[in-house]
């Protein structure tokens, strides 16, 4: 018994959910075990560690969250809360995200429905979401229009692309007074970061490809990306601390750890890793794939600071069931924090990063 009380958290002794029960409450007095209860201790973490002024948060975005509303109802709140500081996205989620700025509509279905009728009837299906052909045709229409212009015409990275994409889509909801509908849009007036790992692989990429068949000078640097998020990385660490939130995972998640390698390995700078790690993940580990990849194996990596793995959680829920949870449970357990308009800093973040590289690279020995 004594060993028993040694090891125990907490009693198993939780009070009944009612009609009037909070949703932070019940996370916290529900959610006890199973994967319910990594959602609390991740809840948890995500609240009273990575919501610290001293924290950088960054967003890995993965899976068609946006198209099924989680863009308006969850991470447009938690940007504008100044919760999340970067991101890295796949480009699905963002292309979708634009139908929501234009007016576009999506609707809820159901799986399982007749797809040569609706691909007849020119009805674009994402499992349960249902939409017109016609938003991607017009969303088409609206990326081709604005690259286009003058402000395009050079070489950027994807956080600048999306920066200054997300300006025009501001000035849309400004214009149309539909404000707080588009992720980009808030990430822009949030001064936050939005990168894109495979910036190619969707229709945005598909549509800067057409432009160039057009002579457009329209470029994406993906290795500025790759020093950039080492930047913001490098400078959190420096000032306190550095967390990740993942939802699901593939390439974004990827992308989001690797800056410590880059940092440690390639840059050869001294570092130890991310100092909090949450993932929300329906893919196992066993199978050797990144998307249940642990926060232990990625400390074999340099991803996660070692001495940090006691404040890393893992939990195995569907993110469109976590993130709804994990918004509604921070905004009820925590003021907004100052946004860190990691943006407008990143000039002076590539600086201090240069700067740092050329002097441990003058104390070492040519390679």
């Amino acid at each position: 018994m004594k060993y028993l009380h040694k090891i125990s958290q907490k009693r198993i002794e939780p009070p009944a959910v009612t009609g009037t029960t909070s949703v932070a409450d019940m996370i916290d007095q529900a959610f006890l075990s199973y994967n319910a209860g990594r959602l609390r201790e991740g809840c948890q973490l995500y609240v009273h560690k990575m919501l610290e002024p001293s924290c950088t948060v960054g967003l890995a975005l993965s899976g068609a969250l946006t198209p099924a509303g989680l863009g308006l109802s969850c991470l447009i709140p938690l940007v504008e809360a100044g919760f999340i500081d970067w991101v890295t996205s796949t480009g699905a989620n963002l292309y979708h995200d634009t139908h929501f700025a234009l007016g576009m509509e999506m609707h809820q279905g159901r799986p399982g429905m007749d797809d040569l009728a609706l691909r007849e009837n020119q009805v674009i299906r994402i499992y349960d979401v249902v939409f017109d052909y016609e938003n991607l045709l017009g969303t088409d229409r609206f990326y081709r229009k604005l690259v286009r212009g003058e402000a395009f015409q050079k070489t950027m990275g994807t956080a600048e692309f999306h920066y200054l994409v997300g300006k025009y889509l501001a000035a849309r909801e400004d214009e149309t007074a539909r404000k707080h509908r588009c992720f980009l849009a808030a990430a822009y007036r949030a001064g936050v970061p939005v990168f894109t790992s495979s910036p190619a692989d969707s229709s945005i990429g598909m549509n800067l490809a057409a432009l160039h068949l057009e002579g457009s000078k329209m470029n994406i640097d993906t290795l500025k990306d790759v020093n950039q998020t080492a930047a913001i990385v490098y400078h959190a660490k420096q000032q306190g601390e550095s967390a990740v939130l993942i939802l699901g995972g593939g390439s974004p998640k990827n992308f989001m750890l690797q800056t410590e390698p880059q940092i440690q390995e390639v840059l050869g700078l001294d570092e130890s890793g991310h100092d909090y790690f949450l993932q929300f993940t329906d893919a196992r580990p066993d199978t050797g794939g990144l998307s249940g990849a642990t926060p232990s194996e990625a400390m074999t990596w340099g991803k996660v600071d070692p001495e940090q793995l006691p404040f890393s959680v893992s939990c195995y829920v569907d993110s469109t069931i976590a993130l709804p949870l994990l918004t509604a449970y921070s905004l009820a357990r925590r003021e907004p924090r100052e946004p860190k308009r990691l943006m407008e800093k990143m000039p002076d973040l590539m600086k201090t990063l240069e700067t740092t590289y050329h002097e441990k690279k003058a104390e070492r020995r040519p390679e």
